[in-house]
């Protein structure tokens, strides 16, 4: 992982530095992992099944967010409404929000 951490408008996210070859927007060199399966999330509906195995449940609140939240915790997951525009920062979102249960790897 390597990058800048960029503080803005009170959050912290990571600016990752591009390679070459790599492409603008979405971080397609990036895919999200669950751990106990190996298996790659490769859209929202595999992505609801597992946080809702761990315990989180949608939220409907806003309809241009896919939204999940935790009712033991605070944690609200928010991501675009569109799976093809997920970024690496909405994954490792998911990974410190669900720590050794899924990580961010390189595709």
């Amino acid at each position: 992982m390597s990058g800048v951490w960029v503080f803005k408008n009170g959050v912290v996210r990571l600016v990752e530095n591009p390679g070459p070859g790599s492409r603008q927007g979405a971080s397609r060199g990036k895919v999200l992992v669950h751990l106990p399966t190996n298996e790659v999330v490769t859209s929202y509906a595999v992505l609801e099944r597992m946080l809702t195995n761990l315990g989180w449940e949608r939220y409907y609140d806003d309809p241009d967010l896919f939204q999940f939240h935790k009712r033991s915790t605070v944690h609200l997951i928010s991501l675009p409404k569109n799976f093809n525009k997920l970024k690496s920062m909405h994954m490792y979102d998911i990974v410190v929000k669900n720590r050794n249960v899924f990580e961010v790897r390189d595709s």
